[in-house]
Formats: structure tokens, C-alpha cells, sequence
């Protein structure tokens, strides 16, 4: 292998993927464990340990309750010997008019997509310091950089997400911990079914794409690599698109 592609060369890393059960977050870990990596996949559903059929190494744990996350880290440095990356991918789409929104679900929604992701970039930060090393790749949204339609709660929490990631980038760049994020477009999964099922929704969303069709989940592999990589080591406080244009329209 040249020198080039060494540098995208994450053969025998250790990686830790929440939200690894399904969606996004499936797709990420088997980029990562087809890369040569060895995953560890977070899911809150026991449907998590089937992922273990697929090369991936599941843990069943809720990573949005307090202590969760240093527990998590700890266990997935007990199965396949220590942490080189983390991917925070979970998360959950609350829809509501604003003025109509339930408080609870609000706050359950500023819990899970913000709180905990700090809670994982944390427990793992601490790691990654103390060994000088690691990287961290958040999943932010299109709606980190726009206000969104009756989603004022996860419109919070995903700019909440960006800013995230930009502060840990500032104090941590120098220690060697690379914290970036990725910003998913408007891809086919299960939480925009609603949308591509919506005649004029869907009209309205591909007449602004330029790329002209919905992205799917693998179209994130090359950013990850990218992120996981050497290839990213004076890449920091990035928040990448990969949005098929959507933000360049």
C-alpha cells in the first residue's frame, strides 16, 4: 500500500458505534468493520445482539441514562482491547407544532440527541486524552444549520450538536483528539419515511436537490473513512454535509 492510502488505512482500529442496532448507524459500523476495523455497535433494543451475526461485536445499553456512557466505553475496551474511534449515530425525530409541543417529549429529545452525546464524547474524551489520541465523529443534521418545519426540539438539539462539536474541538485539537461531525442530507431511512411517503414533500425536497434523488445510507462511508482516518489529523470542529448540494441550493 502507498503512502496515499495509508493514510485512509483504519485496518485493526477499534471503533464504537451508538445507535449501531439500525438506520445510519448500522450502515456506519459496517463501513467500519468492512475498512478492517474491529466495531462494537451500542443499540437501546436487545435487536442490537443480533449484530453480532454480522461481524459486529453488540452491546444492549440505553446510552441516553446518566452513567451509562462511561460504562459503555469501559465494556467496549473489555471486548476488543481499547478505543480508537467513536461515532455518536443515535438519536430520535420529535415533530410537533411548536406552540402544541409537549414539554416532556421536548426534554426526552434534548436528552437523547444532545445530553448523552456529550455523555459518550466525554467518557471516551477522557480515554482518547490520557492516551493522546482518538477521534470523534458526531452526527449533527440539515437542521444544524436551519430551523426545520414543527421540529423545534430537534432543531435544538442538532445545532446543539454542531456547537458540541466545534467546543470540544477547541479544547481538546491539541491533546490529539480530533472531534468532527457529519451532517446527513436528506437520505432514505426509516425516520424520513414520512417525508418520501408525502407526494408533495417529496416533490419539493428532490426539486431543491441538486444532486436530484435521495442519498442513502452508504453514501456517508467516504466521510467517515475521511473522519476515522489519519487522512483527518489537522481536520477539527468540522461539521461535513454530505447532502447531495442540498445546502449549496
Amino acid at each position: 500500500m502507498n503512502q496515499t492510502l495509508q493514510l485512509f488505512d483504519i485496518k485493526g482500529a477499534r471503533a464504537l458505534v451508538t445507535g449501531g442496532g439500525s438506520g445510519l448507524g448500522h450502515a456506519m459500523a459496517l463501513t467500519l468493520r468492512d475498512a478492517g476495523a474491529h466495531v462494537v455497535i451500542v443499540g437501546r433494543s436487545e435487536k442490537v445482539l443480533l449484530g453480532r451475526s454480522e461481524g459486529l461485536v453488540p452491546i444492549a445499553r440505553d446510552v441516553a441514562v446518566r452513567g451509562a456512557a462511561a460504562d459503555v466505553v469501559t465494556e467496549c475496551a473489555r471486548l476488543v482491547g481499547g478505543l480508537d474511534i467513536l461515532v455518536n449515530s443515535h438519536g430520535m425525530a420529535t415533530r410537533s407544532k411548536a406552540e402544541e409541543f409537549d414539554h416532556d417529549t421536548w426534554q426526552t429529545t434534548i436528552e437523547v440527541n444532545l445530553v448523552s452525546v456529550f455523555d459518550m464524547c466525554q467518557a471516551a474524551g477522557r480515554e482518547f486524552l490520557r492516551l493522546g489520541k482518538g477521534k470523534i465523529i458526531n452526527v449533527a443534521s440539515m437542521l444544524s444549520f436551519s430551523g426545520g418545519l414543527h421540529a423545534s426540539a430537534y432543531a435544538a438539539s442538532k445545532g446543539g450538536v454542531a456547537q458540541l462539536t466545534k467546543a470540544l474541538a477547541n479544547e481538546w485539537a491539541g491533546r490529539g483528539v480530533n472531534v468532527n461531525a457529519i451532517a446527513p442530507g436528506y437520505l432514505e431511512t426509516a425516520m424520513t419515511e414520512g417525508l418520501r411517503a408525502d407526494a408533495v414533500r417529496n416533490r419539493q425536497i428532490l426539486e431543491r436537490l441538486p444532486a436530484g434523488r435521495w442519498g442513502k445510507p452508504a453514501d456517508l462511508a467516504g466521510a467517515l473513512l475521511f473522519l476515522s482516518s489519519r487522512a483527518s489529523d489537522y481536520v477539527h470542529g468540522v461539521i461535513l454535509p454530505v447532502d447531495g448540494g442540498w445546502l449549496a441550493r
